[in-house]
């Protein structure tokens, strides 16, 4: 892995988790007794990537605890979001101010993650250099879902991504993207899609196919039927 930096997305308020995640946040969510958050920085770990950045907003101070307490063998700095939360775009930009690096692995951590994500990250990333990218999804095919109940968000094709009344491609939670994507931003709210979606307008969004199952935290239901799972 060429990447040196991993960042997870640790912030969100985990509304439709409620009211589980009034009292914890959903990256600290367990099923079998480990957190979600574990298993993501588990899986960067394996992946050989020397630094996690990972922000927080709601009830970051467990995160936090977490952290320390854990003592996980691999670089980890906490970015916070401040006085007001971020969201997606916003918390990836403040926690790249805060790095010298130009490509950045991203990952969310409401997503099962485990080994078996490993070569196929590999190879995306392999994909990405090799073609000189400044951009590339993980994406599943909507039959690969746990939750049946997950709509499709892009068509793939070719490793392009476009959206097209066909979307039967499901984002994942891990995305390669290159510092210059966020050049006319300031670190403010605003969501990961506006970038994406701009480059949806130039035919220039790209995905990666996963051929794993996908487990999800997507809301309540699923959290208990993946825990009896």
């Amino acid at each position: 892995m060429k990447i040196d930096t991993a960042l997870i997305l640790c912030a969100g308020l985990g509304n439709r988790l409620n009211p589980l995640t009034l009292r914890t946040p959903k990256p600290l969510l367990e099923l079998e007794n480990v957190s979600m958050l574990e298993r993501c920085i588990n899986l960067i770990i394996k992946l050989g990537i020397k630094k996690i950045l990972l922000n927080t907003f709601h009830l970051e101070n467990q995160i936090i605890e977490f952290i320390m307490n854990k003592k996980f063998p691999i670089d980890i700095r906490v970015i916070k979001d401040g006085r007001k939360i971020l969201d997606t775009g916003g918390g990836i930009l403040n926690m790249i101010e805060n790095s010298q690096e130009n490509d950045f692995i991203i990952f969310n951590p409401d997503t099962l993650w485990d080994k078996d994500y490993i070569s196929e990250i590999n190879k995306m990333s392999d994909f990405y250099f090799s073609n000189d990218l400044d951009n590339i999804l993980l994406l599943a095919d909507r039959k690969k879902s746990f939750d049946i109940n997950l709509k499709g968000d892009f068509n793939l094709k070719n490793n392009l991504l476009k959206k097209n009344g066909d979307d039967h491609f499901i984002y994942i939670g891990c995305q390669i993207l290159n510092r210059s994507l966020f050049e006319r931003y300031k670190v403010s709210n605003f969501s990961i899609s506006e970038i994406w979606n701009d480059l949806l307008k130039q035919n220039k969004l790209n995905g990666f196919e996963s051929f794993n199952n996908f487990y999800h935290l997507t809301n309540l239901e699923t959290f208990k039927r993946l825990q009896d799972f």
